[in-house]
């Protein structure tokens, strides 16, 4: 169940990251955009997290 969990989140922090990444963008928003950039790097990570607990099980 960790599995879903993660790379949900991964994907919700993913989704999160365009949205401000182009309001950022779209605003000249530099502090915004870098939100948005440390936001993918954390869905990344999460949905990384869900693939390696789908491969070895939910102990990690």
């Amino acid at each position: 169940m960790g599995e879903l969990k993660d790379k949900a989140k991964g994907l919700g922090n993913e989704i999160a990251d365009n949205v401000k990444q182009a309001a950022g963008k779209a605003s000249d928003n530099q502090r915004l955009q870098g939100e948005g950039i440390a936001q993918e790097r954390k869905g990344e990570s999460q949905g990384f997290m869900g693939k390696l607990k789908g491969i070895i099980g939910d102990k990690v």
